[in-house]
């Protein structure tokens, strides 16, 4: 198990000002191109027009200021909505008429009051209005006339009420109640039926407002969208003219004038690059392993080409029609797929996308957005240039479905422009895998990263280097494709690049091949073994120089820098025990006349788990050699030496490695291990004072 090392507080601080620069930068590249434009100008209905504004292209749009006028319209057309006549009501006048005049007859007969006390009761009753003539006349009624004069009243008064009387129409209604009179009756007779009927027309039909609201509803939603069509070459508005609603609702359609004000652009624009920073920061926290995260220059590196594609991407949608679907953003998440992984380059898809299309038509997010995770995803571990052709015609083929989902199905479009649409996908599709292509190719070789068809270029059998190794140091050759067998099926047990733990064991040696004779693997059996006839120090030097001789073989055949660290690291800062065990016999067992530090490598230590994983493996199959474990037992026992030692070196402390993954390295060794050792010298009994148990470093000599 490893502990935190000891930069990781500075790299921590350094991911988080790299973000932050990252962040900025992406808020600059978002909001700056649109200041830049001509649309950055606000304009307002009722400002006068600076500069005549033309549509550069055909458009059509909803325009949202013509349909509210119209449903508007509408709206307001709809007369009031009346309940039908209520029954009721009619009953209820008819009962009060009735009551009326039932009053009025007692007033008659009562013969206990004088023709004054009479007049006067008459008078008194509430609903009635009479006239003193008409008062006068019903007095002077016979029984039969007012016997006809009742009824006719309530017959009037019924016929009045079985029509439509709404408020306004009251007093038409109660004008036209002498003309229902009955023709047979004297025009005295007919005054007072019509003076009797009149205050007792009401309305019957009244206005609702749940009614009235609904019907203008149901008539403001029935208006369909005004849509507008600007031709290209079509002037919307002229210099010195007023502006109107419908004329800022155009411009700002066609992106001539910017839709909101800046403040709140401006701040849509950064509460979404934060939402984003947010989301890459969560994800990658929760995936510590990926090795790039602890490499600034990989990240440096990212963060650039993300910015490169989203400033190119935002410089060049605004204000073209075609320029949209042809810029090759998927690129980048292939190209650092290919120089970084997958999972890399789907997460910094995401949020390219996202930013590039933000903004601009409906389409182009999921345009942009399944095209990159296709490219990705067909792009895989990106191992033969056919996988990029194949990437290519993935992003073509997910930009034509989603042109076919929203664009081309939405109408509008002749065959030209469906043509010139489909075009432009292909030609993404073809730009994306040739920048991917060639990008991850010139970017390897400049910044020394190890990709894929990199790694497997110089792995081929043929390559100089190899052919160099091969032929001076055959014995040595053989030991690191053992090794590379061994740290191949360790890195893909745990997780980690087999592809790179594989390559950087084969050449991790390679330096041995500028003296190969010195070291006991390329030694013809019974040849002296030189390390007994020099001095110590020269001897531990020569060996050490093997490192370093390695690095400098790695730079002459420009090899990643990648591969040089396997180099570098496989031996930590350990010793090479043999010597300095040869240079304490000669000082009698007394360390204080030894400088520990010539018999030193000079690492660095093992900074990534490829490395730790070829350290281990190095160890195990030389001690593996030396020992010739018979059983499954021994090999484990062996394999649990190296790890315990190395672990008491503290040369795993600045890798990820966990205890789970040390106990699967050492059940993966085992398993390659079965089989048959070539011979190997014994370690000498003597035991060390550093540490109890031998390292497999004396196979070097």
């Amino acid at each position: 198990m490893t502990t935190e090392p000891r930069s990781s507080r500075r790299l921590t601080v350094f991911r988080f000002i790299l973000l932050a620069v990252a962040a900025v930068a992406s808020f600059g590249a978002l909001a700056f191109p649109d200041a830049l434009r001509p649309s950055a100008s606000p304009l307002n209905a009722g400002d006068i027009s600076p500069r005549d504004y033309v549509a550069s292209t055909e458009h059509d749009f909803e325009s949202a200021v013509l349909t509210e006028r119209r449903k508007q319209a509408a709206y307001d057309s709809v007369p009031p909505v009346f309940t039908p006549p209520d029954p009721a009501i009619s009953r209820q006048q008819m009962g009060r008429l009735r009551a009326a005049l039932d009053s009025i007859a007692l007033i008659r007969a009562n013969s206990d009051t004088n023709r004054d006390q009479k007049r006067n009761s008459i008078a008194s009753i509430s609903d009635l209005a009479l006239s003193v003539e008409t008062i006068d006349l019903l007095l002077f009624l016979t029984d039969s006339r007012w016997d006809d004069v009742r009824a006719e009243s309530l017959t009037v008064l019924e016929r009045v009420l079985r029509g439509v009387i709404r408020d306004s129409d009251v007093e038409t209604v109660r004008r036209s109640v002498p003309s229902l009179v009955s023709f047979s009756m004297s025009e005295s007779d007919a005054g007072i039926v019509s003076e009797l009927v009149k205050p007792f027309v009401t309305a019957n039909s009244l206005h609702s407002p749940e009614l009235t609201e609904a019907a203008r509803a149901s008539a403001r939603d029935a208006v369909a969208s005004v849509v507008v069509t600007y031709k290209a070459g079509e002037t919307i508005v002229r210099a010195g003219e007023r502006i109107t609603a419908e004329q800022v609702e155009a411009l700002q359609a066609l992106g001539l004038i910017r839709s909101t004000s800046q403040p709140l652009d401006l701040l849509g624009k950064g509460a979404l690059v934060v939402m984003l920073a947010a989301f890459a920061t969560l994800y990658f926290y929760r995936r510590k392993r990926l090795g790039f995260l602890y490499e600034p220059r990989s990240m440096i590196v990212i963060a650039a080409l993300y910015l490169f594609f989203l400033a190119g991407a935002r410089l060049a949608i605004p204000d073209n029609v075609l320029i949209p679907y042809v810029y090759p953003l998927p690129a980048v998440g292939m190209l650092i797929a290919a120089l970084f992984g997958m999972e890399a380059g789907i997460v910094i898809s995401i949020v390219t996308c996202i930013l590039a299309a933000y903004g601009f038509n409906s389409d182009l997010l999921p345009y942009y957005l399944f095209a990159s995770l296709c490219g990705v995803l067909s792009l895989g571990p990106a191992r033969r240039f056919w996988y990029f052709i194949w990437a290519g015609a993935s992003v073509t083929g997910a930009g034509v479905l989603v042109l076919l989902a929203f664009r081309i199905s939405a109408g509008g479009l002749d065959w030209l422009g469906v043509t010139q649409l489909l075009l432009a996908a292909a030609g993404m599709g073809f730009l994306s895998a040739a920048f991917a292509l060639l990008g991850q190719y010139f970017l390897a070789q400049w910044l020394g990263l190890a990709t894929t068809l990199h790694l497997l270029e110089i792995s081929r059998p043929d390559h100089p280097l190899l052919q160099f190794f091969l032929r001076n140091a055959p014995g040595t050759y053989q030991h690191s494709l053992q090794v590379a067998n061994l740290a191949e099926q360790a890195a893909e047990a745990i997780g980690a690049d087999p592809l790179l733990a594989r390559v950087g064991a084969i050449f991790h040696d390679v330096g041995k091949a500028a003296n190969p004779a010195f070291f006991i693997e390329n030694q013809a059996p019974g040849q002296v073994n030189t390390h007994q006839d020099i001095d110590p120090e020269l001897a531990a030097a020569t060996i050490i120089r093997h490192v370093t001789d390695g690095a400098v073989l790695a730079r002459k055949h420009r090899l990643p820098r990648r591969i040089a660290d396997f180099m570098l690291e496989h031996h930590g800062t350990m010793l090479t025990r043999y010597q300095y065990n040869q240079a304490l016999q000669k000082a009698n067992g007394d360390a204080a006349q030894i400088d520990v530090e010539k018999f030193r490598y000079p690492g660095p230590r093992p900074r990534s788990r490829e490395t730790a994983i070829l350290m281990l493996a190095d160890g195990a199959e030389a001690r593996s050699r030396a020992q010739s474990p018979q059983t499954d037992e021994d090999m484990r026992a062996i394999v649990r030496g190296v790890i315990e030692y190395v672990q008491k070196e503290s040369q795993l402390d600045h890798t990820m490695l966990t205890l789970r993954d040390l106990n699967v390295i050492v059940e993966s060794f085992v398993t390659t291990f079965r089989g048959t050792y070539h011979p190997r010298i014994q370690y000498p009994a003597a035991e060390p004072p550093i540490a109890s148990e031998p390292i497999a470093t004396i196979r070097r000599m």
